[in-house]
């Protein structure tokens, strides 16, 4: 983003399917899930893929973690009106970078065969931020790529011989981003940001297990106040968009 300049507006309309991959239960509800309530106002479906059950992230045993965090994920969901939820079983805190992580990610795409897919991002360090937690490097990294494995025909060629899918090309990428790597935003003004902050709220009893955690309301509108600035309007949620149907730019080389 240059400085000055105001972000334009992502152009989802044309959205039918997107799907958040993420790592763990609550991941999309710190800020991203305003943009999925206006994305489904809009007339979109949006699926969330979990990667973990989030079973390491309470004091609680880590099967009753799972469920507990199941549950308080569905009530998200049902916040923002999302009905296709996913939940692997990789393991929580220590996920991994590899194969069956991305051949996993790639098998969703093909079932759901979304327009866009919504990824965090992957560095270690956030600048003024702190650093970025493990689990959430490795979920990153590996949608990115299974991305581009997902369009390949050859690339995890059992799930198209033996279980019947297709290769599937999504066309935007989108990078939840915050500061001077964003290229779009979403107007979450309103209603939107109300069912975001409600979604983070579902998730009642993990919060409470975090010392010191501020409420959801206190936090959420603020954040997506500072992004809203970069667009020009209230409230907004901020990504690097992709748009893989888009010609290649070497702008950026000269």
């Amino acid at each position: 983003m240059l400085i000055g300049m105001t972000l334009p507006a992502l152009p989802d309309d044309t959205f039918e399917r997107v799907l958040c991959v993420v790592a763990h239960p609550d991941d999309v509800e710190y800020g991203t899930s305003a943009a999925v309530a206006k994305w489904i106002a809009q007339g979109a479906e949006v699926g969330y893929l979990l990667l973990t059950r989030g079973e390491a992230g309470m004091p609680n045993p880590p099967e009753e973690t799972a469920r507990l965090r199941r549950a308080e994920q569905e009530a998200a969901c049902a916040a923002v009106g999302v009905e296709r939820l996913t939940v692997l079983d990789h393991p929580d805190g220590v996920l991994v970078y590899n194969l069956d992580l991305r051949r996993d990610i790639a098998r969703e795409i093909r079932q759901f065969r979304p327009d866009a897919v919504v990824v965090g991002p992957w560095d270690v360090e956030f600048p003024g931020l702190g650093y970025n937690q493990a689990d959430h490097r490795a979920a990153g990294l590996a949608a990115i790529d299974a991305i581009r494995d997902a369009d390949k025909r050859w690339v995890f060629p059992e799930q198209i011989d033996d279980e019947g899918l297709e290769k599937w090309g999504t066309r935007w990428i989108l990078v939840g981003a915050f500061g001077p790597d964003a290229t779009h935003g979403v107007d979450v003004t309103g209603e939107p940001l109300a069912k975001g902050v409600a979604s983070l709220e579902a998730h009642k009893e993990y919060l409470a297990a975090i010392p010191g955690h501020p409420a959801p309301k206190d936090f959420i509108p603020q954040i997506a106040a500072m992004s809203g600035k970069a667009m020009g309007v209230e409230h907004a949620v901020l990504f690097k968009a992709t748009d893989q149907h888009a010609p290649p730019s070497f702008d950026d080389l000269a």
